[in-house]
């Protein structure tokens, strides 16, 4: 039991990350984070031998932020005022331009692509587990990463979004 709590335990940057990348929101990626190690821990009988622990983690954490989408779609929206001032984002001298407008690119995809690009692209996690985590066949995960990935290649191609000069004689 302790090697499989051990397991879990250096997954958790990893699930960290994605949850970062996915929601980006650090207060909500960290709540998501810990009620996939909660529930991890409270179900390690669900963990079959052989089983790589990063890809049973993704899919707990996959059908946890699932679950919550669903939920907020029939919950009201509450504002909590208190927090309103502190909502602006902080630009930190360590920020690079290159990040922000891969950051902006990622946010522009969709969901679906999103989960896909940062899955396999970000994680390493193979195409089939990918798939695993995702419920989707790995065929969906092949055409959802390869627009994505186009759709990056678009937004953030420098080149196409620079107006040319033209000399004037």
């Amino acid at each position: 039991m302790s090697d499989r709590r051990n397991a879990i335990a250096a997954e958790v940057p990893r699930l960290t990350r994605y949850a970062c990348a996915l929601i980006r929101d650090r207060r909500e990626a960290d709540d998501l984070v810990h009620d996939c190690i909660v529930r991890a821990l409270a179900n390690l009988s669900g963990w079959r031998d052989g089983d790589s622990p990063r890809k049973w983690l993704f899919t707990i954490m996959h059908n946890i932020y699932i679950d919550q989408m669903r939920a907020r779609k029939r919950s009201p929206v509450h504002v909590v005022l208190e927090e309103q001032h502190h909502s602006a984002s902080v630009v930190r001298p360590s920020d690079d331009v290159t990040q922000s407008e891969i950051n902006a690119a990622m946010a522009a995809l969709p969901l679906e692509q999103r989960q896909c690009v940062l899955l396999v692209g970000l994680e390493g996690l193979t195409y089939a587990e990918a798939a695993d985590v995702l419920g989707v066949p790995a065929g969906t995960v092949m055409s959802r990463l390869s627009r994505g990935r186009e759709r990056l290649r678009e937004l953030l191609d420098r080149e196409t979004a620079r107006p040319t000069l033209r000399r004037v004689k």
